[in-house]
């Protein structure tokens, strides 16, 4: 599974990336790779851990307070510095995430080939900005509008993050099939592919439903679905603790989740289990 998070705000957003995509580590990743704003779109990914990412981009110029991060597993095109996230527009202006499949990518690819486009990797991903980016060239229209309109065109499951040099005041994140969640701080909102990444900085959130974009404009969020309808988002708690999903002194998730195995069990037959008597009886 591919991992996602994002922030705007007030703080630097690259610290708060990395961890997140440190707490994103248990799903599973063969690369990785952030994209900052500060005056520049700048992209850095390496194949490997995030670990290795961190050393890699450990001379760069990090600074910035919107950002976003992605780990990969790879489905279209191995597992290798170019073909890792974010990937760039065309014109380096735009830069996307992307969980999920675009299954209609190979006739969008050749479309945009014969209009003079020219791709880098072998994703299906850096297809869908470079469409992105030909339907805002054309229609002059803001980022956010130009991705409601190129997901109207595709076919398959995604949830993604947009980021535009010429608009760094704003983030937008979509989502078909991939979940994507949207942590609202102070002053802040955070994007992630589930809640391990947000649950740190604050407990409300929203989550996106199938086939709707949300905008972060200016301190602001808003929502429309693909067919342009606007939506009031669902803010609600988070439950989920800030212990439960950390490795609690263990090497590796897994070896946690085994010696979890007992009180997972009894969490689940509270309720269910008459705990006054010495032998188990089931509640009506």
């Amino acid at each position: 599974m591919c991992g996602i998070v994002a922030y705007i705000g007030k703080k630097e957003a690259y610290p708060i990336i990395i961890k997140g995509l440190q707490r994103l580590e248990y799903r599973g990743y063969d690369s990785a790779g952030i994209a900052l704003l500060n005056g520049n779109l700048n992209v850095y990914k390496k194949a490997g851990k995030v670990a290795d990412l961190a050393a890699f981009v450990k001379e760069e110029n990090l600074s910035g307070t919107i950002g976003m991060g992605h780990t990969r597993w790879a489905t279209h095109g191995e597992p290798n510095d170019r073909n890792a996230h974010p990937h760039y527009s065309e014109s380096k202006n735009l830069a996307i995430i992307h969980n999920g499949i675009i299954e209609n990518y190979a006739s969008i690819k050749q479309e945009l080939i014969n209009l003079g486009h020219t791709f880098k990797s072998d994703t299906d991903t850096e297809v869908l900005i470079h469409l992105i980016e030909e339907i805002q060239n054309k229609t002059k229209v803001a980022t956010e509008e130009a991705v409601r309109l190129a997901l109207g065109e595709v076919i398959g499951a995604y949830a993604i993050v947009v980021l535009s040099k010429k608009e760094p005041h704003k983030i937008i994140a979509a989502r078909k099939g991939s979940p994507i969640v949207v942590g609202i701080g102070k002053d802040e909102y955070f994007v992630a592919s589930d809640a391990t990444p947000i649950v740190e900085y604050t407990k409300n959130v929203a989550y996106l439903n199938d086939g709707e974009v949300a905008t972060v404009d200016n301190g602001k969020l808003s929502v429309k679905t693909i067919d342009n309808e606007t939506k009031v988002p669902f803010v609600q708690e988070l439950e989920l603790k800030l212990e439960a999903i950390e490795k609690g002194g263990f090497d590796h998730f897994m070896l946690k989740e085994i010696y979890e195995q007992p009180r997972s069990i009894w969490d689940s037959m509270r309720g269910r289990v008459d705990s006054k008597i010495k032998h188990l009886s089931w509640v009506e």
